[in-house]
């Protein structure tokens, strides 16, 4: 068997198919095969390329005897059980520093939209109305800014709050001594005392899975604005709503939201309960289809250092 071949399960970038064709590899683009038609090849494969289409979950891992790596062409690993493919000898990688500029700049725009009321004032001004008194804004300066993971993503738009001349705090469970000029590093009760504004920037995980609930919002001393450009499902949207109807929340930025398919392309229609008819009818609220990462720009370099880093692998195995 050919121990060079590698399966792209989703679409991406094309230069990722020729960095690896150029330094060796076979390639063979399987983009619209099922579950059952991948389980069926996957064994030939040592390398797989995916977004979120298929979850590489233990039951393929086990067919896959012969794979080396599994790479996500994106930021979150929430599609591949991580630990059992380590556990067999599968390393995987993804490639966040692709799409953190965008991810980092979408917040900022979600922001000013959000501070500013751009979308109300905008649909307002579209109907013929000229509401100024009821679209005053808040300016972003003095305000204090509570980042909630602090990789990549919230580093990406730490820097990018630079010029606002906000105070720029983060927390984050799993890093530590990464205070700069950009952000401070606090304690989680540090960001429950002084944030005006919430930012979320953390993996889905059995740890982070609906971390903002009633009893995360309830620890805020500040009525707070909110960004979500990580996963939707870290939010519980009821408690969201909630909030924005008792003003602890003055507004919110989803890029996300809870009814994602696991693909993300789309909307679970099946599953669009009361709280995402309040969602869409509040002017409070800020909505975009998972599309903060979602650059012409980001596409290239997400492909670009997933293919580095494969290669760098596989010349050392």
């Amino acid at each position: 068997m050919n121990n060079n071949k590698i399966l792209f399960i989703d679409t991406t970038h094309p230069c990722l198919k020729k960095m690896l064709e150029d330094a060796g590899y076979s390639c063979d683009l399987f983009t619209e095969k099922n579950r059952n038609e991948i389980l069926n090849i996957i064994v030939n494969y040592t390398g797989i390329i995916i977004r979120s289409r298929i979850k590489i979950d233990k039951e393929l891992l086990d067919k896959a005897t012969n794979l080396k790596f599994v790479g996500r062409v994106g930021a979150g690993m929430d599609s591949i059980d991580v630990e059992y493919a380590v556990s067999k000898g599968v390393h995987c990688f993804n490639s966040p520093e692709g799409n953190r500029d965008a991810v980092g700049e979408h917040a900022i725009g979600m922001l000013l939209m959000m501070m500013n009321n751009i979308r109300r004032a905008d649909m307002q001004v579209r109907q013929g109305l000229w509401k100024r008194e009821e679209n005053r804004g808040d300016e972003i300066k003095g305000k204090t800014i509570g980042i909630i993971g602090c990789g990549n993503m919230g580093s990406s738009f730490a820097r990018k709050l630079y010029g606002f001349e906000a105070n720029v705090i983060a927390y984050d469970k799993y890093k530590f001594n990464y205070s700069n000029e950009f952000v401070k590093e606090v304690s989680l009760d540090e960001l429950y005392e002084h944030a005006d504004i919430v930012s979320l920037h953390v993996p889905l995980t059995a740890g982070t899975k609906y971390m903002f609930n009633d009893s995360f919002i309830e620890k805020f001393k500040k009525n707070i604005w909110l960004i979500n450009t990580s996963r939707g499902q870290v939010v519980n949207t009821d408690s969201l709503v909630t909030g924005l109807k008792s003003g602890k929340i003055n507004g919110t930025a989803l890029d996300v939201i809870e009814y994602e398919e696991t693909s993300f392309e789309k909307l679970n229609s099946k599953e669009l309960p009361d709280a995402w008819q309040y969602l869409i009818n509040s002017d409070k609220v800020i909505l975009s289809p998972h599309i903060a990462g979602w650059t012409h720009e980001s596409k290239i370099k997400l492909a670009e250092i997933l293919g580095e880093k494969i290669i760098d692998f596989m010349k050392r195995v």
